[in-house]
């Protein structure tokens, strides 16, 4: 229950401070956000470009738990999983709240789930994060960038949702590690101590989720 309520208070404090405490809107928002959608990229800092495009990947690497996850719920995953690609933790947030601490992983896995299992995509994932990294690291400029999160909701919001989620990814963590029978694992102060990096890595070198199904039907001959 305590954990029930401290994922519901974040989520509001997120919500009231994103709307009543952030840096005013720009009138220029809207078409920065366009801009950044479809690749306009010209003009624009690297690190906003790096920035926003991350946080498109945030909720692929949230999604190869969450699904897994689901299966086990009482509550639908995929409505979460789908909204954060576009509103970040704060669609999460309430998955996290509502979700209940389940350590197992019954039945066997589709192709659905076989994808989001696949360490092939925590590679296609990492690639593309160091990729967009190098990018904003190097050629961004982390002047105008600071003035922007000073003075624009949208920058500021977006850089504390990144935040956020790096922070809340272990929430899922312990529960992954367990079905995959790495109980006491290293692998948790990794992903902890390595914001981003941390988590991509742990989808690169997980186990696969172990195949109930299949499991009895090669014991049973």
């Amino acid at each position: 229950m305590n954990r029930k309520i401290g994922f519901g208070l974040l989520w509001i404090g997120f919500i009231a401070y994103a709307f009543l405490l952030a840096p005013p809107d720009q009138p220029d928002t809207v078409e920065l956000i366009t801009n950044l959608s479809t690749g306009k990229w010209q003009g624009i800092n690297p690190l906003i470009i790096a920035l926003f495009n991350i946080m498109g990947i945030w909720p692929l690497i949230y999604s190869c738990l969450v699904f897994i996850d689901g299966k086990e719920q009482k509550i639908l995953a995929w409505p979460f999983a789908i909204a954060s690609f576009g509103m970040g933790a704060f669609a999460l947030l309430p998955y996290l709240a509502l979700r209940q601490p389940n350590q197992d992983f019954t039945g066997s896995k589709d192709i659905f789930l076989k994808i989001w299992d696949s360490r092939w995509l925590g590679i296609a994932l990492t690639v593309g994060t160091l990729i967009l990294l190098s990018f904003g690291l190097i050629k961004g400029d982390w002047g105008s960038f600071i003035e922007q999160w000073q003075t624009s909701r949208f920058i500021h919001v977006m850089s504390l949702d990144f935040c956020l989620l790096c922070l809340l990814f272990p929430a899922l963590l312990g529960d992954d590690l367990t079905r995959r029978e790495l109980k006491d694992s290293p692998w948790f102060w990794v992903v902890v101590l390595l914001p981003l990096l941390g988590p991509l890595l742990y989808l690169c070198l997980r186990p696969p989720l172990p195949d109930a199904e299949k499991e009895l039907a090669s014991s049973s001959q």
